[in-house]
């Protein structure tokens, strides 16, 4: 059978300080009555059922997504006792469908992507999960509007074959994120997708991977799967599963599921797909996603503006008023305000950790 899994971990600092620990961007309505992970879930039907879709998230997230999406049984959020990156995520999600189902295959989507062509998405993961049947390990790629330095690309090789009108390729290599020139080389040449983070494949097919790539995730992983075959309760019922989870879950190396395994990987194919897509992962992606005045202004609240451009505001309670200034993202919430010049939105995440290391964790 077929299962989605929902990758809703992410601390989401670059998008402070609206998103909290207590309060995941996931779960925030940043430009619709749903939050993200609402329109997340939704996106997937029909080709997957609530008792079809899995969520992996923090302890302290997995009640308030749960809380959003109520359909979602509670048996299907697997709680993490500590973000790892995606590599041992994905892991836990791997070894939970074992257990459910030996032939299993899942695709793996996370809950912080805009997408704006739904039912192209829809036709691409099932175009996926069918190329996953030969063993492939299969992503899909962003047909790259732009020579974007954001994200990592994947170089095409052959094509394999043709599903649905999307083409296959063989993967040739993950490119990391580039320099301005080498993306504007890549963009001409043609053959190389933005990576989306998006992967389709058997469960059986990701874990003899980690049993090549990544060992001691792998060992891990199999220790924890015997807990969990062994009982019939739901893990967070599970003691044995429990203790065993509290043991490993420290020694596991944080690793992405890029650098764990898609690099070296054997056997990986690429569809590139066009579907309006874009990863919400700070304030100026964010930006994107509202309208904007004549000036480039986009904004969300109270705000007077005058001999301004280029501004993203987020209000709260209060009117902002801003003169004369450009190329900034203003932030406001009862506790904090952010101002941060637009080229600089990645540092935000510098202030989450700076809060932390000062003790002022009632902020973070």
């Amino acid at each position: 059978m077929n299962y989605a899994v929902i990758l809703a971990g992410g601390a989401g600092t670059r998008l402070w300080p609206l998103s909290r620990e207590r309060l995941p961007k996931t779960a925030l309505r940043f430009y619709s009555d749903q939050s993200m992970f609402q329109i997340a879930v939704s996106r997937l039907a029909p080709l997957f059922t609530p008792e079809q879709i899995i969520v992996v998230a923090g302890r302290g997230h997995a009640a308030v997504l749960s809380e959003q999406v109520p359909e979602i049984p509670l048996e299907n959020f697997i709680i993490e006792p500590e973000g790892r990156n995606t590599a041992p995520a994905i892991g836990l999600a791997a070894i939970h469908l074992a257990a459910r189902d030996p032939e299993a295959r899942m695709a793996v989507l996370t809950a912080d992507h805009h997408i704006g062509d739904t039912e192209t998405f829809r036709r691409a993961v099932a175009a996926a999960l069918e190329v996953s049947l030969n063993d492939y390990l299969v992503t899909l790629g962003i047909a790259p509007t732009e020579p974007s330095t954001q994200y990592g690309y994947i170089e095409q090789g052959p094509q394999i074959c043709e599903i649905d009108g999307f083409k296959v390729f063989r993967t040739e290599r993950f490119v990391e994120k580039p320099q301005q020139e080498r993306a504007e080389d890549m963009l001409e040449q043609g053959n190389y997708s933005w990576n989306s983070g998006m992967f389709m494949w058997k469960v059986s097919a990701i874990m003899l991977e980690f049993q090549h790539q990544m060992p001691v995730l792998h060992r891990a992983l199999q220790q924890l799967q015997v807990t969990l075959q062994s009982s019939k309760s739901p893990s967070r019922e599970n003691e044995e599963y429990n203790r065993v989870l509290a043991e490993v879950w420290p020694s596991i190396p944080r690793q992405s599921i890029d650098y764990g395994v898609m690099e070296m990987a054997r056997k990986v194919a690429v569809i590139p797909v066009d579907m309006a897509w874009l990863d919400i992962g700070n304030w100026s992606s964010m930006k994107v996603l509202f309208s904007q005045d004549e000036s480039g202004n986009a904004v969300k609240g109270d705000a007077l503006l005058l001999d301004s451009r280029n501004l993203m505001v987020v209000g709260g309670k209060r009117l902002i008023a801003i003169v004369g200034l450009e190329d900034l993202a203003v932030v406001d919430t009862d506790d904090a305000l952010l101002i941060c010049p637009k080229d600089r939105v990645g540092d935000v995440r510098r202030v989450v950790a700076q809060l932390k290391e000062s003790g002022r964790t009632d902020l973070v």
